[in-house]
């Protein structure tokens, strides 16, 4: 038709063929001529990566020696000796071992750290070559060399690997006497099952009300976001569509089983970390009308990816399509598609933010995530108390307490005494620590536009008088800061005698999005209000 302009398929082909011939032709000289030696599949790799980062975050590709690892990722499934590692300082740590699994069992302790894996000094060793070490096959023995707190020799543990599921569901419990509490942190396989399994046994235990917790779930398989989902909300009804460029990928999908329990009055926790399936459970529970969010903005995560095979048993994990939520929002908050001249993105325009209305006719909007109906706001740690965490201060005083305290009371019932946080600051007079507040940033700030506009020797006498005057102490900002640092060496002493659960019954008391969710659920009249305004 003259004068009309038509899509020809053979022409984008053609780009295609084009330029893998350049790409082809270009590796090759490469790593024909380039002056030092390179790794082929190395230089692959990164520019493979680089290609598949100026889309999106989670368009990846995933070599033959990963694969173990994703499978961990999507399954929770992996055969090792059940504990999660960290490094710091160059030292391999046991930050926590899983309870009622292998290191458990073998009598590894938190914070033991690993100097050796069957006589193999761990001495340069990066985390993932240590994570090879200590993987393995189901039955197989491992020797761990580890220097415990209080002992001068090392010990050697002989721990017997076995196949890992870590679960979904690592905490449940009664929060009151009437309310129960299910933190949930992945959507590996059989998440669906263990909250549905975690919510028959706490209604058995006399719960009446839920708080369900999503917050830091960076999300994972849609399936069980849609079968979670369903454990709340009827049978047939939409809970999630998607929608991308391939029309396969244009789908719906609603509530195949018989709900667990659509009535019984239901609260969820959300966080800025709170991604993906998480923000679609959250979505649903709000475009229902099903149960009030409390919390934070969600991350805003709204895009679905799927896997695709490779050759050399490698994988694509690319992302396929947008999806939409029952009020027909998507929540996806950073826009991908329209980068900046430097190649940066931003978040989406509140003023391209479109509104949508619940089942009762509440308004949401879409773009930026997930916005819980009670906002609660989390004060940034003082310096003090993050220098505290990052030199794994806290961490190193709770393994002196554990080996000097045979037992401590219940975590939800623990509390430090003033002696025992007089203790810790006299100890922490010992170590080296230092941090800078925000009132010394700001003179420090003022002293570089000082310099700058060179007004600074005329300024000098009175900067140098300021510092003087609001030079920190450390004993005076550990005792300003108690309550924040107190609640963060609870946790972590805790966590010592009763791994996660004392570490998650230990924040009850100080929790602020928990006591909200409680008075909220104990508020019957409040609680209707939300859902219906």
């Amino acid at each position: 038709m003259t004068g009309s302009a038509f899509y020809n398929p053979s022409e984008k082909y053609f780009e295609i063929a084009k330029n893998l011939d350049i790409f082809a032709t270009l590796f090759k000289e490469v790593n024909t001529w380039y002056v030092d030696d390179v790794t082929p599949s190395k230089l692959m790799k990164t520019g493979i990566d680089a290609m598949l980062a100026s889309l999106d975050p989670y368009t990846n590709y995933i070599s033959e020696d990963q694969i173990e690892d994703y499978r961990t990722m999507t399954t929770g499934e992996y055969s090792g000796i059940g504990a999660t590692v960290g490094t710091r300082d160059g030292r391999i740590l046991i930050m926590m071992p899983l309870e009622g699994f292998a290191a458990d069992k073998a009598g590894i302790k938190t914070g033991d750290e690993i100097i050796a894996i069957d006589g193999i000094s761990l001495d340069g060793k990066t985390y993932d070559e240590t994570s090879q070490l200590l993987k393995g096959q189901a039955k197989t023995d491992v020797i761990l060399s580890i220097k415990r707190y209080g002992l001068e020799q090392p010990l050697d543990i002989t721990v017997t690997r076995e196949k890992i599921q870590t679960y979904n569901v690592p905490y449940y419990g009664m929060v009151t006497s009437t309310i129960g509490m299910i933190k949930l942190t992945d959507f590996t396989r059989d998440a669906s099952k263990e909250v549905r399994d975690a919510l028959l046994d706490l209604k058995s235990q006399g719960a009446e009300k839920i708080i369900f917790d999503v917050r830091g779930n960076p999300g994972g398989l849609l399936d069980e976001a849609v079968k979670i989902s369903n454990i709340f909300v009827e049978k047939g009804k939409e809970i999630v569509s998607t929608k991308g460029k391939v029309k396969d990928w244009n789908k719906t999908y609603n509530g195949l089983s018989d709900a667990t329990d659509t009535e019984i009055p239901l609260v969820v926790l959300t966080s800025g970390t709170s991604a993906s399936a998480a923000e679609i459970v959250s979505g649903v529970i709000q475009d229902y009308d099903r149960g009030v969010l409390i919390g934070e903005n969600t991350y805003g995560k709204g895009l679905v990816q799927a896997t695709r095979s490779l050759s050399y048993n490698s994988k694509l994990k690319v992302t396929i399509a947008k999806y939409y939520i029952p009020s027909g929002r998507c929540i996806q908050a950073i826009d991908y598609a329209n980068r900046n001249e430097d190649g940066s993105v931003g978040k989406m325009p509140d003023s391209l933010r479109m509104p949508f209305k619940t089942a009762a006719g509440r308004i949401v909007y879409d773009g930026g995530g997930v916005k819980p109906d009670i906002a609660i706001s989390h004060d940034f740690y003082a310096p003090v108390t993050q220098t505290l965490i990052l030199k794994g201060l806290l961490f190193d005083y709770a393994n002196k307490y554990y080996f000097e305290n045979k037992t401590i009371a219940e975590a939800k019932e623990f509390n430090l005494t003033n002696t025992e946080y007089d203790s810790f600051i006299k100890w922490l007079s010992t170590k080296e620590y230092d941090y800078t507040t925000k009132v010394e940033k700001m003179i420090k700030h003022l002293e570089e536009t000082a310099q700058k506009e060179e007004s600074y020797e005329a300024l000098k006498p009175q900067i140098d008088e300021f510092k003087k005057s609001i030079a920190h102490n450390k004993e005076n900002d550990l005792r300003n800061h108690k309550v924040e640092i107190i609640e963060l060496l609870e946790q972590e002493i805790a966590k010592r005698y009763y791994l996660e659960r004392g570490e998650m019954e230990a924040t009850f008391d100080d929790d602020l999005d928990l006591k909200a969710a409680i008075e909220v659920l104990n508020d019957e009249a409040k609680y209707k209000k939300i859902l219906s305004k």
